[in-house]
């Protein structure tokens, strides 16, 4: 049993892998010019989400090209949100800059490896970043799921902070300038779209 178990797993890791290495660009010529705009908002209430409440703190719009997806199934986290994207703008929108770039995803945490640098390395701190996304209603869920690496989307929503009853929290990240821990940006999406070619 446990090698069949083993056997699997392997499988798993290797058609991920292999997958992920042929990425499929949709309008591998659009040009994302400009970055992901928020607007501080202090006057919304908090909006009840099972035993959670998020508070939202800036309106969130952006374009951006999907240069990766994980999923999540274990922890507080994932009650919340299931998916999260590593999106790009700017340089970091171009499929010639993306595949010379190692993008892979564990943890919530995204992660990035170059052999040389196509562009300077702060453009791609700074034109990329790993989102938690929250979907506010299940037609929002459904495409969360459709979503792929290559693909072009348009999301508004709010950044948020989660909190529960016990002290538990969950903040975002209020910056596109900022790298490391709690760099990652908790979106309550309202409107997803999936741009087609």
């Amino acid at each position: 049993m446990w090698r069949w178990l083993l056997i699997l797993i392997v499988v798993f890791f290797g058609w991920r892998h292999c997958s992920s290495a042929e990425t499929e660009f949709v309008e591998p010529h659009r040009v994302i010019e400009n970055a992901p705009r928020q607007t501080e908002v202090s006057d919304i209430a908090s909006i009840p989400f099972d035993q959670y409440l998020i508070q939202p703190v800036a309106e969130f719009h952006l374009e951006a090209r999907v240069l990766a997806r994980e999923d999540y199934y274990l922890g507080r986290e994932a009650d919340l949100s299931p998916t999260d994207l590593v999106l790009g703008w700017k340089d970091m929108a171009d499929p010639q800059v993306v595949k010379q770039i190692n993008i892979r995803q564990s943890g919530r945490w995204y992660f990035w490896q170059v052999d040389s640098f196509p562009i300077p390395r702060r453009h791609i701190e700074t034109q990329s970043a790993n989102m938690h996304l929250i979907p506010a209603n299940d037609e929002i869920a459904r495409t969360l799921k459709q979503i792929r690496a290559g693909q072009l989307i348009t999301l508004q929503g709010y950044l948020v902070n989660v909190h529960a009853e016990e002290g538990w929290r969950w903040r975002s990240s209020l910056s596109r300038e900022d790298t490391g821990a709690n760099a990652c940006e908790l979106i309550y999406v309202m409107q997803l779209k999936i741009i087609s070619g």
